[in-house]
């Protein structure tokens, strides 16, 4: 996402508190925000999938699918 579009979130979002948005600004808004919000999911998804483990006595690699997650 281009400085421009971050600049334009941050600039729409300043006028909602301040005034409030027209129909066509908050649409405007949505779009970037969505847009904003798939590419952080976009690079989290990248940077998990390239996530190896290495267990310390054996250096033994462990892909991130085979490991057992245990949930309280």
């Amino acid at each position: 996402m281009t400085k421009e579009k971050l600049d334009r979130i941050s600039a729409l979002s300043r006028k909602q508190r301040s005034s409030g948005l027209t129909d066509e600004e908050r649409a405007e808004q949505k779009m970037l925000r969505d847009e904003y919000r798939a590419g952080v999911i976009r690079n989290l998804t990248a940077q998990l999938d390239n996530i190896e483990i290495v267990d310390s006595p054996d250096n033994n690699i462990s892909e991130v699918e085979d490991i057992e997650i245990i949930e309280d």
